[in-house]
């Protein structure tokens, strides 16, 4: 079966569009490098309307029953779930990772809007007790308003719903702003909501230029909520932007994931685990495994290992039966990636395996292992967000965990050990949102999910995503 990749338009009031003008950005398939379509390039007049529709949106949705928005919600996830073959398709075409992995990001959208659209009805508040007879004290939640969404190219459908389900769950309306590289895949997401009947303008989709539209989306005075899933630098950016115009916002920022091989650990099942979460989406993941810090008692049996299992991991077109990993996302990607081998190797680091750029066509890279790396390499200080892991080997559990620290990054980390004592060492001193111990990442829609430092503050999973697009207010009632 072939699916044809669609030009992407805007969404403005449930309303498929062309940007004002017929400004449009083209789209390239990086297994190929070439064209494949083009995304609608939103001018401030679209943006203006895109505003105006999100404010009329919010006056509907934020009056309709928490249960009709969850039945609402639920009919996108199972119209979403019925188009899951060929929304993977797309996503594989304008993103490069195997299709296995597209079709599992698109099914775990449908389990992540199922969960908020529940978890949207059991939104409390609670009554308080009086210190006077006769007075009802009372705390109520309502959504905070319209939500302006910023997300990445890495994970253009689960980055999306995330967000997009928490705000409808608490009856907001949001504008999204979707990765331009990556256009096809969320617009198919929303068009799933569209189709099962959220009313026009809860949600709009707009690309365009991502500095142009975040100055513009951010200040406004319909906007109240900023959430933005991307580098620590651009984070930082916007967070500033929101705190000076009093937006409440939500920043899920870069990551450098530790992974903590203990002396006492199962090898066997670090390198699987973690093998199977550095080279996912060709290690363009947020949380992605990338400094390994390894006890030198198991360091010799544990990289032996881990090159083994790297060596046989298939490289190729994620349209490919049997691809393991894709083309990084952009040229862009490739270009860092030699930077970064070329920095190890000259502060001492061995490539064990990997390390090249493969044929004329495409944005291809070997996955890669580096050993001896040095503190002062880049990829041990700079998140390389791309498929490569270096390692490092560490004299002690204290030690990774003092190297695990070291840098302001605290978004994920992992470690592998068999002893109750240093599972609790680790739970206790490794600054981070999220740990994973014995086991690859399981980012499910019940769990938190977000960074602490220099990687962001808020979730984007469990009841505390909720809270986000919540205010408080406190009411209190003499009756007379």
């Amino acid at each position: 079966m072939s699916f044809n990749y669609p030009n992407t338009q805007l969404l403005i009031n449930n309303e498929w569009q062309d940007a004002e003008g017929g400004k449009t950005i083209d789209v390239l398939n990086p297994a190929t490098g070439r064209v494949i379509g083009t995304v609608a390039h939103a001018s401030k007049k679209d943006l203006d309307r895109a505003l105006a529709a999100a404010q009329q949106g919010f006056e509907v949705w934020r009056k309709t029953p928490a249960i009709e928005r969850a039945t609402i919600m639920r009919k996108a996830a199972a119209l979403f779930q019925e188009r899951n073959e060929e929304t993977a398709h797309v996503l594989t075409l304008e993103q490069g990772k195997p299709l296995v992995e597209a079709r599992g990001e698109a099914l775990a959208a449908v389990d992540i809007i199922n969960w908020f659209a529940d978890e949207g009805r059991r939104v409390y508040g609670r009554i308080v007790p009086s210190r006077r007879w006769g007075v009802q004290n009372l705390a109520v939640k309502e959504p905070v308003g319209p939500v302006a969404a910023f997300t990445p190219w890495n994970f253009p459908i689960n980055q999306v719903v995330r967000k997009l389900s928490a705000a409808l769950a608490t009856g907001c309306s949001c504008i999204v702003k979707a990765p331009e590289e990556t256009p096809a895949s969320p617009a198919a997401l929303i068009k799933a909501f569209v189709d099962a009947g959220v009313p026009p303008g809860v949600i709009g989709l707009v690309y365009g230029s991502p500095a142009e539209i975040s100055e513009y989306l951010i200040p406004h005075p319909i906007i109240r909520k900023v959430t933005f899933t991307g580098s620590t630098a651009v984070g930082k950016q916007l967070a500033a932007m929101a705190g000076q115009h009093m937006k409440r916002s939500t920043m899920e920022l870069g990551g450098h994931a530790p992974v903590i091989v203990a002396e006492d650990a199962d090898i066997e099942l670090a390198v699987k685990s973690a093998g199977a979460a550095k080279f996912r989406n060709a290690g363009q993941v947020c949380i992605s495994p990338t400094r390994f810090l390894v006890h030198k008692a198991i360091a010799k049996d544990f990289t032996d290992a881990f090159v083994a299992y790297t060596e046989q991991v298939k490289l190729g077109d994620g349209l490919a039966d049997g691809t393991q990993v894709g083309p990084l996302a952009n040229d862009r990607r490739v270009a860092a990636m030699k930077k970064i081998v070329a920095d190890a190797r000259a502060t001492g680091a061995k490539v064990l395996t990997g390390g090249e750029t493969v044929g004329d066509v495409g944005n291809f890279f070997t996955p890669t292992i580096l050993g001896d790396v040095s503190l002062q390499a880049s990829v041990f200080n700079d998140e390389p967000f791309g498929p490569i892991a270096a390692i490092r080997t560490v004299d002690s559990l204290e030690d990774a965990i003092a190297e695990a620290n070291r840098l302001p990054y605290g978004l994920a980390a992992y470690a592998f050990t068999k002893s109750f004592k240093n599972i609790q060492l680790l739970t206790d001193e490794v600054q981070t949102g999220m740990i994973w111990i014995n086991q690859p990442a399981m980012a499910t829609a019940e769990m938190p999910f977000g960074g602490v430092k220099d990687s962001g503050y808020g979730s984007e999973g469990g009841v505390e995503a909720m809270e986000a697009y919540l205010n408080t207010k406190a009411v209190s009632i003499l009756g007379v």
